[in-house]
């Protein structure tokens, strides 16, 4: 471990202590250590499984709750020392010279390639991250923001204060971390769909708004070089942000057309405040007198026109800014974007476009004057900011299930009662058209259709909003294929689609732009990883060859969560791995539950993120990463193909066993995780309790916690011994990990789960079954997954070649241990069953204490 995070880790670890000896005795502290050292010595091979459980089940509850708590808390702090040490590493690359994954790195290798590509490239590029409220992030809000004050004590602490400063700022530490102990880690109540809008505005106030005119900048400078600040940017802005979070009604009857109607005014309120914060500071700040930097004619005109307007305000701001026309009308605007706010039409901005022209005369005024550095610097940024967000910040998407759209339309046109639900599905079609009114079409028109079957699915919404007559809003309806038949007969689709008048009309509207979603959490868990992953890979390649056959600007949309089993895994590899032609500058993708926090929480690790989506999305687009991927795919597909149908065959086979569902909930604490209140959504779309209906999300976090990630690699042994004669022939297999993007994100992202499984651990949980066939078909096929994975790979170890990510993993694993013997101990006990209500209630507190600790110590819920 670098000894910089060896030494925050060790303080932050020694302030846990002291306030546990504080708050418990010195007992407590000896309790932890002794479970610390038990663990550790289990992996070493110094002591069993069954000394930890032995030393756990001594324990009361009330002793196990506390230690369970007291390592829940040090991975909160180690994951808080990481991500500092994460900063630091970034920092001390950015030495001056391009760094790897930066956009400036790519545009330098495009350049080099040589085929003048670049501008068309830059030109119709577009990154389209989707803040989703799946629920994935385990930690209260109060605690994210615990840790936060924490975090920046700690880089106070790090930034080489005096004596007395640092005195200070231990003693704040010391506070802060006592505070963070006592303070409860679940949530008591559930979260309501605002509680989610406006967790995710935490992450826009303190990073997205700041960080996103940064980001344009770098490509400015790798575009022009030293002209970057002083001559009109060669940098567009291409990020829009968009949110499902108060839009997505699927299965979530708690989403209704008023918390939409709220979710795009919290959003409004906070963008207008951040652009009214800028503008402001801005105008303070740009003290150009009109000696040396002369106004235009026309911006002169704009400010005589505010005065007539508005006297008393104008005047009060010439009075105290005189002779200083651009620093007025900077400041004029600032309490225009305040009115708008506050709703005072007779002063507000009508759109962000009027807005822009306000701030685009200053810029030009500027230029005109011979101030370029002050025309394209911090005024160029706030352009920036306003292009981006507008008066909405996000985009705000509406997903519903094909089915209720359906039905409903069946009322309506039968003219009979209407229930509840069409109802509702009308008047959340009124309040998008009201949406479009206040903060224009581009604030909420996407209408996205989970399980689309047909172009029906898609004409049915339509229909719906046709019904409306002049009231219906401007829509894109956008189909969602997540099964593996659904994902086949997308094309088909798509054309039946081009057959509706409102899709053509919109086409026109668009220049014949489209969009479609895929959902890869819904196919990972009906197929298994392997075989949905290449039938993603099929279906992308399909759609990007139907796209080109029909003259349409396609943009694939990615439904990826957080986890290895739902589509996730480093987003820059992935987009390098996706099928030729379906990049083409466009990159639109689900940002879900704690990868919000865990990408987007920190100014520079979000704009390192945002870089490194940016630099693959460049390249995935050049013709050069095209061809060898459809060059290797052309190779290696026969391969792929019978790796595809063994690995299908066994994961297949083993959720098809009779009443697997019953097991599944049996060795997992797959029914207690709902008490977790993470999010507002069921984890189920019905009443039924099969695998059918559960949500992707809870199926990958009850396998997370019992250390055997099945979702992220079950099937891939069996499909690689199927080609392989059981290992024995590897040549092809490992070519096609070096030569094919796809193939090799594939088992690196296998080897990823595998790593932050635990075969011993998982065996304890597999037992709770009391189905000894069942365990070993999963541990069978672990050990051949692992075996083969890293034949394949030439690994001796896995994540050889991966260090970082290797030492954090294997710094954790012994502390997860930990909370996992914890866990068994309350699930043993539970799935026995238990008399007394009051000893069932510490059982399941212990539980869910350590449920939420693994997720944090794993970094991984669902």
């Amino acid at each position: 471990m670098p000894e910089p995070l060896r030494r925050d880790v060790r303080l932050l670890g020694a302030m846990l202590g002291d306030s546990l000896v504080e708050y418990g005795g010195q007992g407590l502290l000896d309790d932890v250590e002794r479970l610390r050292h038990a663990v550790i010595a289990a992996r070493r091979g110094e002591a069993g499984g069954d000394d930890v459980a032995a030393l756990v089940d001594g324990w009361s509850l009330e002793r196990a709750g506390q230690v369970a708590r007291a390592f829940t808390v040090y991975f909160h702090l180690t994951n808080l020392a990481e991500e500092h040490h994460r900063i630091r590493t970034l920092r001390e690359r950015d030495t001056g010279g391009t760094v790897a994954g930066s956009v400036a790195a790519a545009v330098e290798e495009i350049r080099a390639a040589g085929d003048g590509r670049l501008d068309a490239v830059v030109e119709g590029l577009e990154f389209r991250p989707v803040f989703t409220a799946h629920p994935t992030e385990a930690r209260r809000r109060a605690v994210v923001t615990a840790i936060q004050r924490i975090s920046d004590l700690l880089a106070r602490l790090n930034g080489d204060p005096g004596a007395s400063e640092r005195e200070e700022t231990e003693r704040s530490l010391r506070e802060e971390i006592d505070l963070l102990w006592r303070t409860a880690l679940r949530r008591v109540s559930q979260m309501d769909p605002l509680d989610e809008v406006r967790t995710a505005m935490a992450a826009f106030d303190e990073t997205i708004f700041r960080v996103v005119p940064h980001v344009y900048r770098s490509l400015d400078r790798a575009l022009d070089g030293e002209g970057a600040g002083a001559r009109p940017p060669k940098a567009r802005p291409y990020l829009r942000f968009g949110s499902w979070i108060g839009g997505d009604r699927d299965g979530n009857p708690y989403v209704t057309a008023q918390v939409t109607r709220d979710a795009v005014m919290i959003q409004a309120d906070h963008v207008l405040r951040a652009l009214e914060a800028a503008c402001a500071r801005i105008g303070r700040e740009l003290t150009v007198h009109e000696s040396t930097t002369p106004a235009s004619g026309d911006l002169l005109n704009a400010l005589a026109a505010a005065r007539t307007a508005h006297p008393r305000l104008v005047g009060e701001t010439a009075k105290r800014s005189p002779g200083e026309p651009h620093r007025q009308f900077l400041l004029h605007a600032a309490a225009r974007i305040s009115a708008t706010r506050e709703r005072d039409a007779d002063l507000a901005y009508a759109s962000p476009e009027e807005l822009l022209a306000d701030l685009r005369a200053v810029q030009d005024s500027l230029a005109a004057a011979g101030a370029p550095r002050q025309a394209y610097g911090r005024v160029q940024q706030l352009i920036w900011q306003v292009e981006t967000f507008g008066f909405h910040l996000a985009e705000l998407e509406v997903r519903q299930h094909s089915e209720l759209h359906e039905k409903a339309l069946a009322e309506v046109r039968s003219g009979g009662p209407r229930s509840e639900m069409t109802e509702e599905i009308l008047e959340t079609l009124r309040v998008i058209a009201w949406i479009q009114q206040r903060f224009g079409v581009r604030a909420c028109h996407r209408y996205i259709v989970s399980f689309t079957r047909s172009a029906e699915d898609i004409a049915n919404v339509h229909a719906l909003a046709g019904t409306l007559g002049d009231g219906a809003p401007v829509l894109d309806v956008i189909p969602l294929f997540e099964t593996g038949e659904d994902l086949e007969r997308a094309p088909s689709v798509l054309d039946g689609m081009l057959e509706i008048p409102a899709v053509r009309r919109r086409l026109d509207d668009t220049g014949r732009r489209l969009e479609v979603m895929l959902g890869y959490s819904d196919s990972a868990k009906q197929l298994g990883p392997t075989s949905a992953t290449l039938r993603l890979y099929d279906t992308q390649e399909a759609l990007a060859a139907w796209a080109a056959r029909s003259g349409v600007r396609l943009t694939l949309f990615h439904g990826r969560g957080g986890s290895l089993g739902r589509g996730g895994g480093p987003a820059n590899r992935a987009i390098l791995a996706q099928a030729p032609g379906s990049v083409g500058g466009r990159f639109k993708v689900t940002e879900q539950g704690e990868v919000i926090f865990a990408r987007y929480g920190h100014a520079e690790i979000a704009k390192r993120h945002v870089e490194q989506v940016t630099s693959a999305v460049l390249l995935a687009s050049t013709d050069a990463v095209q061809d060898r991927a459809r060059e290797a795919a052309a190779r290696f597909r026969p391969l792929a193909d019978k790796i595809s149908e063994a690995a299908r065959a066994a994961f297949r086979a083993l959720i098809e066993t009779e009443d697997f569902a019953v097991w599944f909930a049996r060795v997992s604490p797959l029914e207690e995780i709902a008490e977790l209140r993470i999010g507002s959504r069921p984890a189920r779309r019905k009443a039924a309790r099969g695998l059918e209906d559960l949500r992707a999300i809870p199926w990958v976090f009850a396998w997370t916690q019992t250390r055997v990630n099945l979702p992220g690699w079950y099937g891939l042994g069996s499909g690689l011994a199927a080609v392989s004669g059981d290992g024995r022939d590897l040549a092809e297999l490992r070519e096609a990990y070096e030569a094919w993007p796809l193939f090799n994100t594939l088992l690196d992202n296998a080897e990823m789960s595998l790593a932050k499984s635990d075969r011993a651990i998982a065996e304890r949980y597999l037992a709770l079954g009391e189905r000894p066939g069942l365990s070993e078909t999963v541990l069978t096929e672990y050990d051949r997954t692992r075996r083969l994975v890293l034949a394949v790979t030439g690994h001796d170890r896995l994540l050889e070649n991966r260090r970082v990510l290797s030492r954090a993993v294997e710094l954790r694993n012994p502390y997860v241990d930990a909370l996992s013997h914890l866990q068994l101990r309350a699930l043993k006990a539970l799935r026995a069953g238990v008399a007394d209500d009051a000893e069932r209630a510490h059982l399941e507190d212990l539980l869910l204490l350590s449920v939420n600790g693994v997720a944090a110590g794993l970094q991984n819920t669902g």
